[in-house]
Order: C-alpha cells, then sequence, then structure tokens
C-alpha cells in the first residue's frame, strides 16, 4: 500500500463563486459611479445657475472648478474601486454632491465679497477647492493605510488622550491665537501664519474611536441594571463614573471655550454609543438631564454662555445686552425671504447675515433654495447617516460596530445642532455644517469621516474567505 500525492481538482462551484463576487463588485462600482456622474451634473447645473444669477454670463474659473472638482472625485472613485470595492456605493457620491454644492456656494459668496459682511477674497474658491484636495487626499489615506479598522482598537486610550489633547488645546492658549473676532468668551481654534485650524473637528474622531474601544470592554459592567423607577432600569450607582466624567468635560469645555456646539456633540456621542453599546434607555435619559442642569447652570453663571441663550429667546430684543442678535435675525429673514423654491442662487442677498460663509451657510442654501432645497440638503445628511447605521448593523466586529453607529450619530448630531441653532430650535453654537461651511478643518474632517464609514463598510461587505477544502492545494490518494 502506497499514498499519492496530487493536486486537488478546483472545485465545480469555485469559478461561479468568484465570478459573482466580481459581479457584487461590479455592479456596486458602476452604481457609485452612476451616481457620482449624476452628482457632478446637479454641481455643475449650480454652477450655470449662480452664473446666470450674478452676471448673466459664465466665466472662465468656474469651468477651472469643475474640472478641479471632476478630477478630485475621480480619482477617490478609481481608489475606492480598488482598495474598498466592497464599500457602500451611495456614501462617496453623497458626501462629493455636498462637497460641490459647498464650493458653489463659497464661489457664489466670494464673487460679492466686497459687500457688507462677506469678508472673503476671490481666492475663497481656490482655497476651498484646496481643502477639498487635502480632505480626499485622506479619505484615500484611510482606504490604502486601515485595511481592518478594529486595529484601532489598539490605541483606545492613546487617541483619547490625542482627542482630548486638541480638544483641551485652545484654552490653554492666549485669546489672540485661539480667541474667535466678535465672540468674547468663544475660544475654539488656532490662528498661525494666516491659517486657521479648528483642532475639535479631528478631536471628535479620535474620541469616537476611543469610545468604541472603551465600551467595547467595558459594555457588560455598564448594561448591568440596578433599581427599576417608573418603569426604567436605572444603571448602578457605582457605574455611572464615565457618564459624569464626560459630562464634567463637556461641561469644562462649555465654560473654558465657550464652544456650546462640541459641547452638545461631545456629550451626546458619549451618550448614543453608550446607549448602543448596551441597550439601555435609563443612559440617553441620564446624559439627556445631566447636559441640560449642567448648560442652564452655566448659563447663569457665566457670561459668555449666558449671552447664547439670551440670544435664542429674545433675538430681536432692542440690543444684544438684553439678548438681541442681528446675525440670527437676519439669517431668519433671509431663509423667510425665500419661500418654498427660493431666490435662485445668486439671485439672494445672503451676504446680509454676518459669517454667512461658516456658521451660517444653512440660511444661504435656504434664502436662494427655498425650503425645498432646503430639505433635500437635510435628505442628503439623512442618507449618509442611514448608510452609515446600516454598515454598523452588518459588520460583525464589535469595535466596529459602534465606531460605524457612533461616526453616523455625530454628524447626524451636529447638523441638528448647527440648523437647529440657525432656525431657533436650540440655542446657536457656532459650530460648521459638515461639507458645506467654508473653511478647511471641518471639511477635512469630513471627508476623514467618510473615508472610515466606507473602509467599514467595505469590511462589512466583504465575503468571508473560502473554507480550505475549496481552495485547490492538495489531497491524498491511497493506493492498495
Amino acid at each position: 500500500m502506497s499514498s499519492v500525492t496530487a493536486p486537488t481538482p478546483a472545485a465545480s462551484h469555485g469559478p461561479g463563486v468568484d465570478e459573482q463576487l466580481d459581479l457584487v463588485m461590479r455592479s456596486r462600482r458602476r452604481t457609485e459611479l452612476t451616481m457620482l456622474i449624476f452628482a457632478v451634473g446637479i454641481v455643475a447645473f449650480a454652477f450655470i445657475n449662480v452664473g446666470y444669477g450674478l452676471n448673466n454670463h459664465l466665466s472662465s474659473k468656474m469651468a477651472e472648478y469643475l474640472l478641479g472638482f471632476i478630477v478630485l472625485v475621480g480619482i477617490a472613485h478609481l481608489v475606492v474601486r480598488r482598495w474598498a470595492p466592497f464599500a457602500d456605493p451611495l456614501l462617496l457620491p453623497l458626501a462629493a454632491l455636498l462637497n460641490g454644492l459647498g464650493v458653489v456656494m463659497t464661489y457664489r459668496l466670494a464673487a460679492q465679497g466686497k459687500l457688507l459682511n462677506v469678508p472673503m477674497s476671490a481666492s475663497a474658491t481656490t482655497y476651498q477647492l484646496l481643502y477639498s484636495a487635502i480632505g480626499i487626499g485622506l479619505f484615500v489615506a484611510v482606504l490604502v493605510l486601515v485595511r481592518e479598522p478594529r486595529v484601532l482598537q489598539r490605541y483606545t486610550y492613546t487617541l483619547g488622550a490625542i482627542g482630548l489633547a486638541l480638544i483641551a488645546l485652545p484654552a490653554l492658549l492666549p485669546s489672540s491665537i485661539s480667541g474667535v473676532p466678535g465672540s468674547p468668551g468663544t475660544k475654539i481654534q488656532l490662528r498661525l501664519a494666516g491659517f486657521t485650524l479648528q483642532p475639535e473637528e479631528f478631536a471628535k474622531l479620535a474620541l469616537a474611536a476611543s469610545f468604541a474601544g472603551y465600551l467595547v470592554v467595558k459594555r457588560d459592567v455598564l448594561a448591568l441594571a440596578g433599581r427599576r423607577v417608573l418603569g426604567i432600569d436605572l444603571p448602578r450607582a457605582r457605574d455611572l463614573g464615565p457618564i459624569l466624567v464626560a459630562w464634567a468635560a463637556s461641561l469644562l469645555l462649555l465654560v473654558f471655550e465657550g464652544d456650546i456646539g462640541t459641547s452638545a456633540v461631545f456629550m451626546g456621542l458619549f451618550v448614543a454609543m453608550l446607549y448602543l453599546a448596551t441597550s439601555r434607555t435609563s443612559w440617553l435619559l441620564i446624559g439627556f438631564l445631566l447636559f441640560v442642569v449642567g448648560a442652564f447652570t452655566a448659563s447663569k453663571l457665566f457670561s459668555h454662555v449666558g449671552v447664547r441663550f439670551a440670544a435664542w429667546l429674545h433675538p430681536y430684543a432692542s440690543n444684544e445686552i438684553n439678548g438681541g442678535s442681528f446675525q440670527l435675525v437676519k439669517g431668519l429673514e433671509g431663509m423667510a425671504s425665500g419661500g418654498l423654491l427660493g431666490k435662485g442662487l445668486g439671485g439672494g442677498q445672503p451676504y446680509l447675515t454676518t459669517l454667512v460663509q461658516s456658521d451660517f451657510v444653512i440660511t444661504a442654501f435656504g434664502e436662494e433654495l427655498g425650503l425645498a432645497g432646503l430639505m433635500a440638503l437635510l435628505l442628503i445628511y439623512g442618507l449618509i447617516v442611514q448608510r452609515g447605521m446600516r454598515t454598523a448593523i452588518s459588520v460583525k466586529d464589535p469595535f466596529s460596530k459602534l465606531l460605524a453607529g457612533g461616526l453616523s450619530f455625530m454628524l447626524a448630531l451636529q447638523v441638528f445642532v448647527i440648523v437647529g441653532g440657525v432656525t431657533r430650535l436650540i440655542p446657536l453654537t457656532g459650530i460648521t455644517t459638515p461639507f458645506l461651511s467654508q473653511g478647511g478643518s471641518s471639511l477635512v474632517a469630513s471627508w476623514l469621516l467618510i473615508g472610515v464609514l466606507a473602509r467599514l463598510s467595505d469590511t462589512a461587505r466583504r465575503p468571508p474567505p473560502r473554507p480550505i477544502q475549496d481552495e485547490g492545494l492538495t489531497q491524498v490518494v491511497t493506493v492498495r
């Protein structure tokens, strides 16, 4: 009796499986390309609308900006096709559409930069496109370098320390460097060599990864129930430490930097991820009550926080001491004048609102695209959040699941906070609108977020490796 080792014949279904995977990849990338072409078409139409709305003609600069935008999103698509073939096909087109509309609005406002309250130069659109290139470059870097998102869990505490340091940095520097002109008590940026950086935009991403890593380890303990009050299982008193620490950090951010928006996003992010990890509704209620009580108390004890609440409650007061807010009122009036369908891009007067290019860019879109256009923009954000949540449901790794859910919620909360502020639903916070606001930090950080979600979605949709018996390596044959 002897044995002979011979190559195993390929499984009959092997080529069929490979062909099916190839068809799936091609189908998703074709869908992505089709949606990208549609997004570019909308951006091109918006540029045409601006050109005829302002000067009744199209300028060569508009063609250059559009061509540069097309090259950038084309590169992003090719990278996704090569390094993340199973990624969600809608994430990149939706982000590109918002980014393109932000470039269009920057061009529209810069064209009238010499009027009233719009301190923008003619090169503002060029810088916005440059920031888009940097953001898409980091999007590409995430897809190429981060092959398995769960490796980030190894750096849970390192990322947490980096995030906290970035958030605290403006408060530790003199107001001449970190202060916001015209907003006493607000210290949220770094001005160096003519450039402005907002560290908080990158801190939120680092903290989201840190929270995910921490909660994966501690979720079983934090999910334990204590007393039952009014039908709600409250957590044990000994387990309140993490949420109290997050609450204290958010209040310190509110008091020393005057940044209500980042404070709300920071606290909301931790509480939402805590809920996703434990499925305990009581954490949501406790987090909400803690933040409301803390913010209300801070508004009574610190004048620069109280000014924001006074402007929210009494924007039409005769002066700022009593709560009057020229900026908020002009933004509301601009959106009201836009009506249902708006005045058309280039047909309104959004420049009457102070800082319309950043904090109040939503009011510019509301005035010139109307309620219908504004709802369409919010729907696009909603679709990005929905695709992120779908990724969180699909991915198997607990850390990746929490990270995808946390990043999606963070984007949703940031949009809610800024839109709610300019419409007087909540106090005005002053944070930027992702992809639409002029500036580099927010745009670059938003593309980083999309890059991480794209990598997570690729991981979630990627088929598992085939069993070794299907690989066609060897088999042992016994000869008698």
